[in-house]
């Protein structure tokens, strides 16, 4: 599949991003979308809309790297209409370095999703009524996680993108407000006694966590409706209105008002079709990798990396036949020792078996 990679005449857009290291290693991956693949179904893109059309293995990751394998994978895919990546630095610092060599820069899209997570980090991580509600949330868990009630356990705080699925947060929070608010002593024994003892002090953040549930309420919505019809016109005025639910001094509706206004701009250097504006995509692609190659006893970069290009659009028999007639093993080792090199395994079996030189024998 990777031998068979080509140009096209259609417009289409690149999604990259890089993998979680894998060993000492990580995956540098470009999947192609064709342009109008959102107006063809009512949906998110999904794995089968994909072609994978870079696969590299990286040691060293910096603007330079990205640079390079951007170069020698649109050298043979042909060059995309536009690029949908986050918000990563290196990235970032990659692709504005391979845009400096072109006469005409390829267009930035800014993955919604963390574009939101970083919005909403930025307005509600550092107030004091957050870092108070996710201690709560905190040591709340611990009490009733091993109890009858651990069915009301909150959705656990991620410790590493915290913000990119607070909105389940944000819901538990405003339903619990509704059973917190009862007024009067609980009975004792009851599920509303233990709540309280568990959870103090929760009503008193009410102000708080309606805010709060209303704003990931609202920005879940608005990525809701782009991932699944994309941004034009239409879906721009639909997620204009949805964010004046929000308060006037919300930094968060500022900050996506801001994007749609720069990425409307971005639509119509594009044409007429509604534009992709996620990267999900290539993260669910990573995460089916992840649960493969997390069945072997010792997970590392090996020739099992060449599942990913077969995650990937729709396969058929025919097309399985032909690559198991034409690919021998002799061209799949020569691909591994040129693409991966030697893998932790090996480099134990060699460092284990070579002969170790006597003290006093130099």
């Amino acid at each position: 599949m990777l031998k068979e990679i080509k140009k096209i005449d259609k417009p289409w857009i690149a999604i990259i991003d890089h993998s979680i290291n894998i060993g000492t290693k990580k995956l540098f991956v470009v999947l192609r979308i064709e342009l109008d693949v959102l107006c063809k179904k009512d949906k998110a893109v999904t794995l089968e809309d994909c072609e994978c059309v870079g696969l590299k293995i990286c040691e060293v990751v910096n603007g330079e790297s990205v640079k390079k394998d951007l170069e020698e994978i649109f050298k043979i895919s042909g060059n995309p209409n536009a690029i949908i990546k986050d918000t990563d630095y290196t990235l970032n610092k990659g692709v504005k370095l391979y845009n400096k060599s072109r006469k005409k820069p390829i267009l930035l899209i800014e993955d919604i999703s963390h574009v939101v997570a970083k919005s909403l980090k930025k307005e509600f991580e550092e107030t004091k009524s957050y870092k108070q509600f996710t201690q709560l949330i905190k040591n709340g868990s611990a009490r009733i996680r091993n109890t009858e009630i651990a069915f009301l356990t909150p959705p656990k705080l991620r410790n590493k993108a915290r913000f990119q699925n607070v909105s389940r947060l944000g819901k538990w929070g405003e339903k619990m407000m509704k059973h917190f608010n009862i007024r009067g002593r609980a009975k004792k024994g009851s599920i509303l006694e233990r709540l309280r003892l568990a959870f103090p002090g929760f009503s008193r953040l009410k102000p708080f966590i309606l805010n709060f549930s209303k704003t990931t309420a609202v920005t879940s919505k608005i990525m809701q409706r782009l991932k699944n019809k994309g941004l034009e016109k239409s879906t721009y005025d639909e997620c204009k209105i949805m964010l004046k639910e929000l308060p006037k001094s919300s930094r968060t509706a500022k900050s996506l008002r801001d994007w749609l206004d720069r990425h409307l701009k971005i639509q119509k250097q594009l044409g007429s079709y509604p534009m992709p504006i996620s990267s999900d995509i290539i993260e669910s692609l990573f995460g089916k990798f992840k649960h493969t190659i997390e069945k072997s006893p010792q997970s590392d970069m090996n020739h099992s990396i060449l599942i990913i290009p077969l995650l990937c659009g729709k396969i058929s028999e025919e097309k399985i036949s032909d690559a198991l007639n034409s690919v021998s093993q002799k061209e799949l080792n020569e691909w591994k020792e040129k693409h991966i090199g030697k893998t932790m395994r090996m480099k134990r079996i060699d460092f284990l078996n070579q002969n170790i030189q006597k003290v006093g024998n130099s």
